[in-house]
């Protein structure tokens, strides 16, 4: 007997992404795996939510605007409590990671294998070469992780985190900013919920075309870890 397949939310929260935006949502549209694209954009100012005003009829993009700017945290937490799909996948709306990832990505949770799935970047995947001290602070708090909550990650910090809807929807998280990240790991891996990565590709953007994590985004990100190692 045939089964239903799991539909799918991709969580698309952007700022300021003007350059891409309209990009990346045609390259997950292009992939068809997409049930719905919720896009929300985090109080943006240049231009960015005149672009997305223009998917105001588009059967599967569904726009959120936040009047003001609140941080990735808290435009992902929006995306999720908006989900209706199955499974619930996040996508940056730059063009760092690839919506041709997905079907890899998903498979570990359409075949029952497993309820949460991190993309690595540092498990053999084509990747453009990243900023060496990016790259140590990204190692430094994965080991963190795995010290702390006695799991094996490759890539903590990785975008593309894809969840069971109700997973996800069952977690209180707090963080506003690029914590979120940690928060949503070490809050998933308490529950019991192993992580299983598969590995993506990496075409790293550089800091003029408008990365936006910065050096002291770390520090915070390790205080997290640490806080909800003991607290919830």
């Amino acid at each position: 007997m045939e089964t239903q397949p799991l539909t799918l939310s991709v969580i698309i929260p952007c700022y300021n992404e003007k350059p891409t935006i309209a990009e990346i949502i045609r390259r997950v549209k292009a992939v068809g795996r997409a049930t719905e694209i919720i896009v929300v954009d985090d109080g943006s100012q240049d231009g960015t939510r005149d672009i997305l005003k223009t998917f105001e009829n588009d059967p599967i993009v569904r726009v959120i605007f936040h009047s003001h700017n609140q941080g990735k945290g808290a435009a992902v937490r929006t995306g999720f409590a908006a989900a209706t799909g199955d499974i619930v996948l996040i996508q940056d709306a730059d063009l760092e990671y690839d919506p041709r990832d997905y079907p890899s990505l998903l498979r570990p949770i359409e075949e029952g294998i497993a309820k949460v799935v991190y993309g690595s970047r540092f498990r053999g995947g084509p990747t453009k070469a990243m900023f060496f001290w990016n790259m140590v602070a990204n190692r430094m708090l994965t080991l963190l992780t795995n010290i702390l909550y006695n799991t094996i990650l490759t890539d903590m910090e990785t975008c593309y985190k894809v969840f069971r809807r109700e997973i996800v929807q069952q977690i209180p998280l707090r963080a506003r900013g690029f914590e979120f990240e940690p928060e949503i790991t070490a809050k998933v891996l308490k529950r019991g919920h192993r992580i299983y990565e598969v590995p993506i590709s990496y075409n790293g953007r550089e800091w003029e075309e408008g990365k936006k994590i910065r050096w002291h985004d770390a520090p915070r990100a390790a205080w997290t870890l640490l806080r909800y190692r003991f607290v919830d």
